[in-house]
């Protein structure tokens, strides 16, 4: 059984949410991931959204772009949390997905991460899960410690060759 939900309207989405795919597998979250559209398939999707905690997932991630309606949708629908990612669109550069998701009516939250963020995405489902589960807390205090370490590796690299011989 998944754990989180990964839902996108298309599969242009991928590259963006298979960063919260990939943080999900680091932390030994279960996660499905489903292209589904809100808009082309609304049987599909509503489907999806209402047999979702029969599933077993406890947080779903939704990307979308433009209109950006799947997050809203599946927070309208789904009772546990969602987690919206706006992508990047041409037109406005992803501040019109943005706006569409982080701008949900009274009583239908939906938690954004930024446009395009992925890894947030996943990062956020996990410490929603952490409350929860100690073992996964332990995870994510490790996967803090290691950020750290990595800046201050590229800090003492910086330190001892100088910016002009800096290579990462």
């Amino acid at each position: 059984m998944a754990t989180v939900s990964i839902v996108m309207g298309s599969d242009s989405d991928m590259p963006v949410m298979a960063k919260a795919a990939d943080v999900l597998e680091e932390l030994g979250i279960s996660y499905e991931m489903r292209i589904i559209s809100a808009h082309r398939e609304p049987d599909d999707f509503f489907e999806y959204a209402k047999t979702a905690e029969s599933r077993g997932v406890k947080v779903i991630i939704a990307g979308a772009g433009m209109a950006a309606h799947l997050p809203g949708m599946c927070a309208a629908i789904f009772p546990m949390p969602v987690i919206g990612i706006p992508m990047h669109t041409t037109s406005l550069g992803g501040r019109d997905s943005l706006y569409s998701i982080v701008q949900m009516p009274s009583g239908i939250p939906v938690a954004t991460v930024a446009i395009n963020g992925g890894q947030n995405a996943g990062l956020l489902a996990a410490k929603i899960l952490a409350t929860s589960d100690s073992v996964l807390l332990d995870k994510l205090k490790a996967y803090s410690e290691n950020l750290k370490k990595s800046v201050q590796k590229k800090d003492e690299t910086l330190q001892n060759t100088g910016y002009k011989n800096y290579t990462k």
